[in-house]
């Protein structure tokens, strides 16, 4: 019984974490949504208060399905949380594979991406935060380079423009690198991932560990409720069984008054 019970409780407390980590994802979310303006970007790949509400909610609804069955021993939900992890897991090491074979697709794709966010710079804070941050933790200027800000209207130079980053988008790379970054976020960020190839695979297997061992817990506890029942269930029978029986009296049978 305390191996069961180090089981269920062990499930409980993680998925008890992620479900409070979820919930300050979606909460944050939409305060950011709410406090922002309403004329802005509403798409899931450039915006991250639709995000973080996405994805804080998909994590809220699975973790309280794993929190709720592990304390109820209740195995229709054990058995929902199970599956939801198992097809996360899986989208996963697909995504892994996808990315691994095809890298030069993704990273294509990749671009698309930043290039359209660079484009829609101004028009979302919380993008435009997001952009600003990522520039300055990898010290870069752009996605190729900081001549991609071109793109974005509010930055595009063969117009009079003050905000055209005071003129280093006409300058050359030598001139403009002394008061600007000049190399490009994309190959920064793949540069940074190269170079802290132990940090990422550590961090990814140690997710995918976590999966996994969550999993198991699961499926352990149900495989445990299910013994449970079956031994009350033929507890059950056999005292029923028992109780028939005793409503028959063998033949000639002597009662006393």
């Amino acid at each position: 019984m305390r191996g069961y019970r180090g089981i269920k409780y062990t499930l409980f407390i993680f998925c008890y974490f992620f479900w409070v980590v979820s919930a300050i994802l979606t909460a944050v979310g939409i305060y950011a949504k709410i406090a922002r303006e309403k004329d802005v970007v509403d798409t899931l790949t450039v915006d991250p208060a639709l995000l973080l509400i996405v994805v804080g909610s998909v994590m809220f609804l699975i973790t309280f399905l794993g929190c709720f069955g592990a304390l109820r021993n209740t195995i229709c939900l054990l058995k929902m949380f199970v599956g939801l992890l198992v097809a996360i897991l899986l989208l996963q090491i697909a995504a892994a594979f996808v990315g691994y074979f095809f890298t030069d697709t993704v990273m294509e794709r990749t671009e698309r991406l930043m290039m359209k966010a660079i484009e829609r710079y101004r028009e979302d804070q919380d993008l435009e935060n997001a952009i600003d941050f990522i520039q300055k933790k990898f010290q870069c200027c752009g996605v190729e380079s900081y001549k991609n800000w071109s793109r974005n209207a509010y930055f595009e130079c063969t117009v009079l423009n003050t905000m055209c980053g005071y003129g280093m988008q006409q300058l050359e790379e030598k001139l403009a690198r002394q008061d600007i970054f000049t190399i490009g976020c994309l190959d920064k960020i793949v540069w940074w991932a190269k170079h802290n190839l132990l940090l990422v695979a550590g961090l990814t297997a140690g997710l995918l560990l976590l999966e996994v061992c969550m999993i198991a817990l699961a499926a352990v506890q149900i495989c445990w409720i299910k013994n449970v029942l079956q031994r009350q269930e033929r507890k059950a029978a056999q005292s029923k069984s028992q109780r028939k029986e005793s409503l028959w009296f063998p033949p000639f049978a002597e009662f006393d008054d």
